[in-house]
Protein backbone atom coordinates (compact mmCIF):
# COMPACT_ATOMS: atom_id res chain seq x y z
CA UNK A 1 0.00 0.00 0.00
CA UNK A 2 2.66 2.78 1.05
CA UNK A 3 4.77 1.66 -2.74
CA UNK A 4 1.85 2.07 -4.45
CA UNK A 5 1.14 5.63 -2.33
CA UNK A 6 4.94 6.70 -2.83
CA UNK A 7 4.29 6.08 -6.57
CA UNK A 8 1.66 7.57 -6.84
CA UNK A 9 3.63 10.69 -5.69
CA UNK A 10 5.91 10.40 -7.59
CA UNK A 11 4.03 10.61 -10.85
CA UNK A 12 2.35 13.20 -9.96
CA UNK A 13 5.36 15.22 -9.31
CA UNK A 14 6.92 14.29 -12.60
CA UNK A 15 3.60 15.26 -14.46
CA UNK A 16 3.79 18.48 -12.34
CA UNK A 17 7.15 19.47 -13.38
CA UNK A 18 6.80 18.36 -16.83
CA UNK A 19 3.25 20.39 -16.89
CA UNK A 20 5.14 23.85 -15.95
CA UNK A 21 8.49 23.28 -17.73
CA UNK A 22 6.16 22.65 -21.07
CA UNK A 23 3.67 25.82 -19.90
CA UNK A 24 6.67 27.67 -19.47
CA UNK A 25 7.46 26.91 -22.64
CA UNK A 26 4.65 27.58 -24.40
CA UNK A 27 3.70 30.91 -22.15
CA UNK A 28 7.12 32.54 -21.98
CA UNK A 29 9.29 33.43 -19.97
CA UNK A 30 7.65 37.07 -19.82
CA UNK A 31 4.21 35.06 -18.32
CA UNK A 32 5.44 31.94 -16.58
CA UNK A 33 9.08 30.83 -15.99
CA UNK A 34 11.24 28.94 -13.93
CA UNK A 35 14.77 29.12 -12.58
CA UNK A 36 17.31 27.44 -11.53
CA UNK A 37 17.03 24.60 -14.45
CA UNK A 38 16.25 21.44 -13.76
CA UNK A 39 16.58 21.94 -10.03
CA UNK A 40 14.11 24.58 -10.27
CA UNK A 41 11.75 22.51 -12.13
CA UNK A 42 11.62 19.78 -9.65
CA UNK A 43 11.31 21.91 -6.68
CA UNK A 44 8.30 23.35 -8.11
CA UNK A 45 6.75 20.16 -9.54
CA UNK A 46 7.37 18.56 -5.85
CA UNK A 47 5.19 21.85 -4.46
CA UNK A 48 2.68 21.93 -6.98
CA UNK A 49 2.22 17.92 -6.43
CA UNK A 50 2.17 18.41 -2.79
CA UNK A 51 -0.64 21.90 -2.74
CA UNK A 52 -2.52 20.00 -5.02
CA UNK A 53 -2.60 17.05 -2.06
CA UNK A 54 -3.31 19.05 0.47
CA UNK A 55 -4.73 22.40 -0.41
CA UNK A 56 -6.44 21.61 -3.55
CA UNK A 57 -9.37 19.68 -1.71
CA UNK A 58 -9.80 22.43 0.85
CA UNK A 59 -10.18 25.12 -1.80
CA UNK A 60 -12.49 22.67 -4.06
CA UNK A 61 -15.08 21.67 -0.52
CA UNK A 62 -15.23 25.72 0.41
CA UNK A 63 -15.76 27.05 -3.49
CA UNK A 64 -17.84 24.32 -4.45
CA UNK A 65 -20.99 26.32 -5.13
CA UNK A 66 -18.93 28.18 -7.78
CA UNK A 67 -17.95 24.87 -8.86
CA UNK A 68 -21.78 23.86 -9.82
CA UNK A 69 -23.09 27.13 -11.03
CA UNK A 70 -20.18 27.06 -13.51
CA UNK A 71 -20.72 23.73 -14.31
CA UNK A 72 -17.49 22.80 -13.37
CA UNK A 73 -15.53 25.82 -14.97
CA UNK A 74 -14.41 27.07 -11.61
CA UNK A 75 -11.99 24.31 -11.53
CA UNK A 76 -9.48 26.43 -14.16
CA UNK A 77 -9.37 29.16 -11.55
CA UNK A 78 -8.55 26.76 -8.14
CA UNK A 79 -5.94 25.07 -11.28
CA UNK A 80 -4.45 28.60 -11.38
CA UNK A 81 -4.40 29.41 -7.69
CA UNK A 82 -2.87 26.70 -6.94
CA UNK A 83 -0.07 27.73 -9.20
CA UNK A 84 -0.05 30.83 -7.53
CA UNK A 85 0.50 29.59 -4.27
CA UNK A 86 3.51 27.35 -5.53
CA UNK A 87 4.84 30.70 -6.86
CA UNK A 88 4.26 32.74 -3.67
CA UNK A 89 5.91 29.79 -1.88
CA UNK A 90 8.86 28.60 -4.37
CA UNK A 91 10.87 32.03 -5.47
CA UNK A 92 12.08 29.87 -8.63
CA UNK A 93 8.51 29.98 -10.01
CA UNK A 94 7.27 33.19 -11.62
CA UNK A 95 4.06 33.59 -12.71
CA UNK A 96 2.87 36.94 -13.50
CA UNK A 97 -0.59 36.86 -13.10
CA UNK A 98 -4.22 34.56 -12.37
CA UNK A 99 -4.57 34.52 -16.23
CA UNK A 100 -1.21 33.39 -17.15
CA UNK A 101 -1.49 30.99 -14.38
CA UNK A 102 -5.02 29.62 -15.45
CA UNK A 103 -3.48 29.07 -18.69
CA UNK A 104 -0.68 27.04 -16.91
CA UNK A 105 -3.20 25.04 -15.13
CA UNK A 106 -5.29 24.36 -18.37
CA UNK A 107 -1.88 23.16 -20.11
CA UNK A 108 -0.79 21.32 -17.08
CA UNK A 109 -4.16 19.50 -17.30
CA UNK A 110 -3.23 18.47 -20.67
CA UNK A 111 0.13 16.77 -20.39
CA UNK A 112 -1.41 14.99 -17.16
CA UNK A 113 -4.09 13.71 -19.37
CA UNK A 114 -1.74 12.35 -21.78
CA UNK A 115 0.72 10.97 -19.61
CA UNK A 116 -2.14 9.05 -17.91
CA UNK A 117 -3.44 7.81 -21.30
CA UNK A 118 0.42 6.61 -21.84
CA UNK A 119 0.11 4.78 -18.60
CA UNK A 120 -2.70 3.25 -18.92
CA UNK A 121 -1.82 1.97 -22.66
CA UNK A 122 1.16 0.44 -21.16
CA UNK A 123 -0.88 -1.41 -18.40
Amino acid sequence: MTKHLVGQFLIRWLVCGLGLWVAAAILGAERLSIASGWDGVAGAGFLLAVVNMAVKPLLVLVSFPAIILSMGLFMLVLNGLTILIVSWLYSSLYVKNLWAAILAGIILGLVNYLVTRVLEDLK
